[in-house]
């Protein structure tokens, strides 16, 4: 049983309501959501989308949602979401903006953390527009497709284990949860949290995979406002990022962040 956590702020002028529709209707065909647990933390979203919850929640009965009076980012949403799991307990960090096309990637995601607990710190989702490969000349792009152990019966797992693992849709084992806590926020509403929560998972002796063999389509393809908001708020935020990353790699700054 996984925690799904999925922070929303959808507004008229970003237009987002859409997204949030479309991702919530692949989940209802790829997850079992009462094995796995959806927290859906509206960051004060508009009527819409508001709507749009409301009608899912009639249809999934099993959903959680928590409904916040501002927007106060995603890293601090998805935290609220996974202050409720229990003892061993994986936790996913899920976009409003991607659409998966295959079933029991939940279950793939936590099979592929059990065949390795004590080294997988991360394992995600790929989309199709990173840059990660093992022929990318790029040190930081550079990855390793590695085959996940195995015993008679079980279905083969390849991986690629990577640097950072994009946060559109990651699931972080349990035990990197007990050693560093939940996404770090930086700044007001965004700040890296998943570049952040990558360094950490990999400072703490974990490593981040993807799971490339599942279709999922990005379908916010920043070219609106809201995202060119957002590349700009990023490139004033960078600086304050650069600085925690050489705090973290140099031991200065404590991995554990409390949710």
């Amino acid at each position: 049983m996984a925690i799904i956590g999925m922070a929303v702020y959808d507004t008229v002028e970003n237009d987002r309501t859409k997204y949030t529709k479309a991702t919530l209707e692949s989940l209802k065909k790829t997850v079992n959501l009462i094995e796995h647990t959806l927290y859906i933390v509206d960051n004060n979203s508009c009527e819409a989308t508001k709507k749009v919850i409301e009608d899912f929640c009639k249809k999934v009965s099993s959903v959680q949602v928590i409904t916040l009076e501002e927007n106060i980012g995603t890293a601090k949403a998805i935290n609220k979401a996974w202050k409720f799991r229990k003892p061993g307990q994986h936790c996913i960090k899920m976009d409003n903006d991607v659409v998966i096309h295959e079933k029991g990637w939940v279950d793939l995601l936590e099979d592929a953390i059990s065949r390795d607990p004590e080294n997988i710190g991360q394992a995600a989702l790929k989309r199709k527009d990173l840059a990660e490969s093992p022929n990318s000349t790029h040190e930081f792009y550079k990855s390793e497709i590695i085959m996940l152990p195995h015993e008679g019966g079980q279905r083969w797992i390849i991986a690629e284990e990577v640097q950072h693992c994009m946060g559109t849709c990651v699931m972080h084992n349990s035990k990197l949860i007990d050693i560093v806590g939940g996404l770090e926020q930086m700044g007001g509403i965004y700040g890296f949290d998943d570049s952040l929560m990558s360094l950490r998972s990999r400072i703490s002796g974990f490593k981040n995979v993807f799971i490339p063999s599942v279709n999922i389509d990005h379908i916010d393809h920043g070219d609106n406002p809201y995202s060119e908001e957002k590349r700009k708020y990023a490139g004033i935020m960078m600086a304050a990022y650069g600085k925690a990353r050489e705090e973290y790699i140099n031991g200065i700054r404590n991995v554990y962040c409390e949710m």
